[in-house]
């Protein structure tokens, strides 16, 4: 089969030719976009699931559909390392530029622009913005204090009045948002508490693994009621045939149904894997019209080892050895979870002497704890692919 047409894209955020299973998800953030430009309220949204599963691509589907509105959109990845202050004016740089280039410079703009200016400046005082403009005198500012509940308020307002100019609203949507540290996920969420409360034009989007809502949680006790939770699952099946079959159809190629059923049973319905194995069984297709069980199962058979070279084997060699004995104790109980206690009993060891290696592995993100005394892992598979992993010597 011409690989040039093969319309299956595996990858991180790579939106899928046949995006289904979602529909839910995207039409209540659609509504949410209507209801703050009528000057109505809208709840933030928290999507979480196992990795694979397609945050990315909705978090991206929603960033795409307020951009396409006009609406001032900061798309950002929580990173451990970097500060939320310098990943949101980062991510604000562009939308803000843009914005300058426009003949009409209203006061409210530049206002805007000085206090977000401001944000930045309180982390990093050499790395403010070159606009090409005078801000004196513009008002705004004052986003500096040190204190990130306030200076985050005051620069999200100062949007908020832009936005209400423009007749557009601010979007915030944050991925690997379970990677924020305590003060920024506090923050985040007076600030969506206060936005509600006063009618700011503000929406927005958090994304990460499932151990978000609990995070959130900790962080303030109302998360629970500010925030409209999405649990993203694993394709159901016959959504996920139809993510193998339209996008090929689409190129005037059809799958075997016994070819179809091959893949669904080695991608358990996770996005990415379907993405992995379609195409893989499209590159080794010998027919010009037509996907075969035979190209199925050599294209999952391709996949897999792709995977393991690539998705599995990137984070298991981010485990130091000590991490990974830790893990092989985990692999035991599959990927349904494993009590700590267990493992710890596996290992010959006490709980309470593990938990530095257990912190460790849920800060590089390969497990999660579902529930107090639980752990679990992060990406679907992860388990089999440890059981196919040499021991230590």
């Amino acid at each position: 089969m011409d690989p040039v047409r093969n319309p299956y894209q595996p990858g991180a955020g790579l939106r899928p030719a046949a995006l289904v299973g979602r529909d839910e998800q995207i039409a209540g953030w659609d509504i949410a976009l209507t209801r703050i430009e009528d000057g109505r309220n809208a709840q933030p949204v928290v999507l979480y699931g196992l990795r694979g599963v397609g945050k990315t691509v909705l978090l991206n589907t929603q960033a795409k559909a307020a951009r396409d509105r006009g609406w001032i959109v900061a798309k950002l990845e929580a990173a451990t390392d970097k500060p939320l202050r310098a990943s949101l004016t980062e991510a604000l740089r562009t939308p803000l530029t843009d914005r300058t280039t426009r003949p009409l410079r209203t006061a409210r703009l530049l206002r805007a622009i000085k206090t977000v200016v401001s944000l930045r400046a309180s982390v990093d005082a050499a790395g403010t913005w070159t606009f090409g403009l005078d801000l004196d005198g513009a008002g705004g500012g004052g986003a500096n204090t040190g204190a990130l509940e306030f200076d985050l308020a005051r620069s999200i307002h100062d949007l908020s009045e832009l936005a209400v100019e423009e007749g557009v609203g601010v979007a915030i949507l944050i991925d690997e948002a379970q990677d924020l540290t305590e003060d920024e996920l506090v923050a985040l969420c007076s600030l969506a508490h206060q936005a509600g409360q006063e009618d700011w034009r503000v929406l927005i989007s958090l994304a990460g693994l499932p151990s978000l809502p609990r995070v959130l949680a900790e962080a303030k006790s109302y998360s629970e009621r500010l925030f409209a939770f999405h649990r993203i699952y694993a394709l159901p099946e016959p959504e996920a045939a139809l993510a193998l079959t339209e996008p090929a159809l689409a190129e005037s190629v059809e799958w075997d149904d016994d070819a179809v059923e091959c893949v669904l049973v080695a991608a358990a319905g996770f996005p990415y894997f379907l993405q992995q194995f379609g195409k893989d069984s499209w590159d080794c297709a010998t027919g010009p019209d037509r996907i075969t069980l035979t190209d199925a199962r050599i294209g999952t058979a391709t996949g897999q080892a792709a995977l393991d070279t690539g998705f599995y084997r990137a984070r298991w060699d981010r485990a130091t050895r000590a991490e990974q004995r830790y893990l092989r104790a985990m692999a035991i109980d599959g990927d349904d979870g494993s009590a700590a206690a267990a493992v710890a009993g596996r290992m010959g060891r006490a709980v309470s002497s593990l938990g530095p290696a257990r912190a460790s592995l849920i800060s590089k993100g390969l497990i999660y704890a579902p529930e107090h005394g639980r752990v679990a892992f992060t990406v679907p598979g992860m388990a089999a692919f440890i059981s196919r992993q040499p021991r230590e010597e």
